[in-house]
């Protein structure tokens, strides 16, 4: 057996059976290797951005790892703005990147790099293989440091005598470790500030925004009359079906001062101190107000969900309304609240949202880069059955489709609803390829306004100044126009194009119908 083949069977054998690949000449024995290895799903896609995403977007859904497979070091710097997004949403993640065999590395080949030091950049692991009897084990490794604690992205680096020699042994799956607990002092500590009466204010994210640790964080907030918000881009976020809809942090920082004005304490479960996305002229970077103590429950790395729950016993909370063992428990499909009515008229970002969550279906998959053409979709789904909310977590664009396509791998028995901004689809609109080719029940809209909207808001907030045209051209996506049902159909996904909200309206029943991958370029009103 060689390295490859041993790789291969100790991935599956940790339950990482899903490859998102873009391979090249170094990887070709593992490519191969996929022949005597049916177990491994391996998902071609034509840009390394793609297969980073994807991976994310599997891992998100599944709670578990998917591998990529990247060509040396340009492979990699090709995925790692979604590296990136999968950093930030802390994701278990494992990256096999080929490398010139080990006796070819010294004659510096064309595509030669520094291939460790920016593995260094996203990874929370790295480790370079050096034999094919060690192969096996090293993918053992990695899949246990990708979930950690903390876990995140673990890269491994395979030069293609590894691969390619002999004498490959598969390893076992490796004990997985438990998340650690919260000691009971710093509970203890969070709860009697909590109960002092000082205004207050709960902050949740990560693993804080799944059922448990939603109800959780809602009891502590109803009994100790704290605010409670979350963070702004969650990595899964279960809405919906009765469950609590925490209020969001605010893109933008002045109005995320404000959602904080007042607070005597903000405490921590799960989510970063909140600060600005970028730094303004005269504006504060640090969104905590003055004089206010940050005190945090739970980071990275610890079990948040059972720290909230043991902080709402600690506060002496009861069962919330709406929870399996409160008042009125086991959640309705809507909690009381009605959906929006089906929309007719003019096609506007209101109506786009209000034809969302007319037609959201139960158990849907939301993934959202729609930037600022979906501000009223969250409002507007609220309600709605329940489903998951996966966010752009690192704020790199170019991640909704690849997420998408990823998420449907991982929940072939789902629909995927991808919202996505005319100029971020751009980046990764490989995705549709292979959503085609592997059957995915993937529905995206692309919200057609034609710009870069979000930067002709930075524009004039970070108070730079031109001659007005020509700065707007920069920022402009017409001349030409893009047109979004060609480029679907020459990546194999049908597609149409909606003027209307009727229109969005019909296309979007009839897509969400349909088993396989759709496209809607829904074009706003100025």
């Amino acid at each position: 057996m060689n390295g490859a083949e041993a790789l291969l069977r100790s991935l599956v054998a940790s339950g990482v059976d899903a490859c998102f690949a873009n391979p090249g000449t170094s990887e070709m024995h593992f490519v191969a290797a996929l022949d005597r290895v049916p177990e491994m799903r391996a998902v071609p896609t034509l840009f390394e951005g793609v297969a980073t995403g994807a991976a994310d977007g599997f891992a998100r859904v599944a709670g578990r790892p998917a591998a990529t497979l990247l060509h040396l070091g340009p492979g990699f710097a090709n995925g790692m703005a979604n590296l990136h997004n999968a950093r930030r949403a802390q994701v278990p993640l494992v990256n096999v990147v080929g490398d010139h065999a080990t006796f070819h590395q010294r004659f510096d080949a064309r595509l030669q790099s520094d291939l460790w030091g920016m593995a260094a950049t996203t990874s929370a692991w790295q480790r370079s293989s050096t034999r094919a009897e060690d192969v096996g084990a090293d993918g053992a490794d990695a899949v246990a440091a990708s979930y950690g604690p903390p876990g995140g992205i673990a890269t491994l680096i395979v030069p293609a005598d590894v691969s390619w020699d002999e004498g490959g042994r598969p390893a076992p799956p490796r004990p997985r470790a438990p998340l650690p607990l919260v000691p009971a002092d710093t509970v203890e500590h969070v709860a009697k500030i909590l109960r002092s009466g000082e205004p207050a204010t709960l902050l949740i994210g990560g693993a804080a925004m799944g059922e448990r640790g939603l109800r959780a964080a809602e009891r502590v907030a109803r009994a100790t009359g704290a605010k409670l918000l979350c963070e702004t881009f969650p990595t899964i976020h279960a809405r919906g079906g009765g469950l609590p809809g925490p209020e969001k942090m605010a893109y933008y920082g002045e109005m995320g001062t404000a959602q904080l004005e007042g607070s005597r304490v903000l405490v921590l479960a799960g989510a970063r101190s909140p600060v600005a996305f970028f730094a303004y002229p005269g504006k504060p970077g640090d969104l905590v107000p003055p004089g206010c103590p940050v005190e945090p429950l739970a980071g990275p790395g610890v079990d948040v969900v059972a720290a909230l729950e043991q902080l709402a016993e600690a506060v002496g909370a009861g069962e919330a309304p709406g929870s399996p063992g409160g008042p009125g428990g086991g959640g309705g499909g809507g909690g009381g609240r009605e959906r929006p009515d089906r929309p007719s008229g003019a096609l506007t970002t209101e109506t786009m949202a209000a034809a969302v969550g007319h037609l959201l279906p139960e158990g849907a998959i939301v993934v959202d880069e729609s930037i600022t053409s979906g501000l009223s979709v969250p409002a507007a789904t609220a309600h709605g059955p329940r489903h998951d909310w996966l966010a752009l977590a690192g704020g790199s664009i170019g991640q909704g489709l690849p997420v998408a396509t990823g998420a449907a791998v991982a929940a072939p028995d789902r629909r995927v609803l991808c919202l996505e901004a005319d100029g971020s689809a751009m980046y990764t609109v490989q995705s549709l390829w292979t959503q085609a080719r592997e059957g995915l029940d993937v529905t995206t809209i692309v919200l057609a306004n034609r710009s870069y909207a979000i930067l002709q808001f930075e524009l004039a907030r970070v108070g730079a100044s031109g001659d007005g045209a020509r700065a707007a051209s920069m920022l402009d996506l017409h001349r030409p126009a893009l047109d979004f049902v060609d480029i679907a159909a020459g990546l194999g996904v049908p597609a149409s194009r909606a003027h209307s909200a009727d229109e969005l309206a019909d296309l979007l029943e009839r897509c969400l119908a349909t088993d396989g991958p759709s496209l809607i370029e829904a074009v706003l009103a100025p």
